[in-house]
């Protein structure tokens, strides 16, 4: 049978190595957990790993920290593991102290150090965490806020864990469907652009050495190419330009309005950009609701990390008028942003005191919405492209062999 090297921890946070023999990887992990072992790490025999002896540092030494960031992946992974160590009964600085031991990021080791200094010092976990307000967004530590104060925090870590996998499993998704497209747009520009500096200008010289009056379509075509050729520079200087100064237009507060106003208001995708941000809100309130923050508090830290002004506006609108008294019903619908079934679907949540749910099936709804839009864009974007691309070519390509065909009459 084939052996695993395997690392572990027991619930004291001891290290503990070994080979075992199994069918596979979840066999391994099942027989260690079975011993109450918290898996770390099921390295295959006959791996470069397991034969080069670096398992052996890895099991006497701190794993090496290679990067410098912080990566959303290193965040899921430290709240999965956090909310898994302390779920098996490990206290929450000997849980810090493991995982410190384990990231790769030189940054959150950093943190995670900072994280155990601080609590030593006196603060609770969340108060931490809130020194780290770049590392921790405001629904973190409001969630490891209600997860302290319920006593709960493994439960609201394996939530939040779960929200996190579930948000970067959907982005994931639009940025894979969005690959395609964007390759298939920059090659068929390259393609264009190679046409238009190299191929034109090497018969332009060709029709130069003959006496004959260009057509219309191919003295365009030279001068098109002049253009480009003579001009590279400053186009692109232009474009960079042009890049530079949107970018710092839309970090002011008018510019970013205006910016989601105008993604809003486009045809077609003006829906899709609003089913995004939907999306969010409903995933962020569904994960508070379910982990017992108040509707009120989980509607404010919707609004502070939601990543919208025009939504972050809306949401604090319908705060007050919930503070107020009025069923959230009644605001979600008065704001217009929102489709009639999600209003329909909450007023029902509230009703039958089901809300987190209600939450969760829209989030699911909308999430759906947006991966069926992006396979469709994608299956209508290709076709589109490529006949753009083609007939562009086919233009040039006529443009070229006209002079050639006036040429060859004249040779007969």
């Amino acid at each position: 049978m084939p052996k695993f090297y395997y690392i572990a921890r027991n619930n004291a946070g001891k290290k503990e190595t070994g080979i075992e023999e199994g069918l596979g990887q979840e066999e391994i992990v099942s027989k260690i957990q079975s011993r109450g072992l918290i898996v770390i790490s099921v390295i295959p025999e006959n791996t470069e790993a397991f034969n080069s002896g670096v398992i052996k540092v890895a099991a006497k030494s701190e794993i090496k920290k290679k990067r410098s960031g912080i990566s959303s992946d290193d965040l899921t992974l430290f709240c999965r593991q956090l909310a898994t160590l302390l779920g098996a009964g490990v206290t929450i600085l000997k849980s810090l102290d493991i995982i410190s031991k384990q990231v790769v990021s030189k940054k959150l080791y950093e943190v995670v150090l900072d994280l155990q200094k601080n609590m030593e010092s006196g603060l609770s976990f969340h108060e931490a965490m809130a020194k780290h307000p770049k590392i921790f967004s405001d629904l973190w530590v409001n969630l490891v806020e209600s997860g302290e104060a319920s006593g709960n925090l493994a439960v609201v870590l394996s939530r939040l864990a779960t929200y996190l996998e579930r948000d970067a499993e959907f982005r994931g998704k639009i940025i894979s469907a969005l690959i395609y497209p964007g390759i298939l747009l920059t090659a068929g520009i390259a393609a264009l652009f190679l046409m238009a500096v190299k191929i034109v200008p090497t018969f332009a010289e060709i029709f130069k050495s003959f006496n004959i009056t260009l057509p219309v379509l191919t003295q365009i075509l030279l001068k098109v190419s002049d253009f480009l050729r003579f001009n590279m520079l400053a186009i692109f200087l232009s474009i960079g330009g042009i890049v530079f100064a949107f970018r710092k237009y839309v970090k002011t507060k008018a510019g970013r309005r205006n910016f989601e106003n105008f993604k809003f208001k486009l045809p077609v995708f003006g829906e899709f950009f609003m089913a995004l941000n939907v999306e969010r809100f409903s995933s962020e309130m569904s994960t508070l609701l379910e982990s017992g923050v108040p509707i009120l508090y989980s509607l404010e830290i919707s609004e502070r990390s939601v990543g919208n002004m025009i939504m972050a506006d809306i949401i604090r609108k319908v705060k007050d008028d919930v503070r107020e008294g009025k069923p959230l019903r009644e605001p979600l619908e008065k704001s217009a942003f929102f489709e009639p079934m999600f209003v329909q679907m909450v007023s029902i949540g509230e009703e039958i005191g089901e809300l987190p749910q209600m939450f969760k099936k829209i989030n699911n709804f909308y999430q759906d919405y947006c991966e069926v839009f992006l396979a469709r864009f994608v299956a209508m974007f290709e076709p589109f492209v490529l006949v753009f691309i083609g007939g562009v070519i086919g233009i040039m390509i006529t443009g070229i062999f006209l002079p050639i065909f006036e040429i060859s009459k004249i040779g007969g």
